[in-house]
């Protein structure tokens, strides 16, 4: 069964940048599509971003589009979301997900797998 454990959130002011991180153990990396999504204060749950298994394809929310950018390294099991020009409306705790149906992702009901979060905070 594979674990995802997410690190890289912190306290960031707005403008700045910062890269999350996933780090996939216990099984094939490879064979999920991955992505983030993330909660805000009194929110729900949103996407944000996937990309599927071979790294071809990515998908972004309106809101982060063109700022936020995923990538992922299977040799290393790993899946990072670099957020750039970050807004205090991106505060939420950030997410990492793993699914294998690539087109029903971005509602949250095909994931297979959640991370615990991390938390990312945009100061004014």
């Amino acid at each position: 069964q594979v674990q995802l454990v997410e690190s890289g959130g912190g306290l960031v002011q707005a403008g700045g940048s910062l890269r999350l991180s996933c780090v996939a153990s216990g099984g094939t990396f490879s064979m999920y599509h991955m992505g983030w999504f993330r909660q805000a204060p009194g929110k729900e749950r949103e996407f944000v971003a996937v990309i599927s298994w071979g790294g071809v394809n990515t998908r972004y929310s309106d809101p982060v589009k063109g700022r936020f950018t995923i990538s992922r390294d299977n040799a290393k099991n790993t899946v990072y979301l670099q957020m750039t020009s970050l807004k205090p409306e991106d505060t939420a705790v950030y997410y990492c997900a793993a699914g294998r149906a690539y087109g029903s992702f971005i509602t949250a009901r095909s994931i297979e797998l959640w991370g615990q979060g991390t938390l990312v905070t945009v100061s004014l």
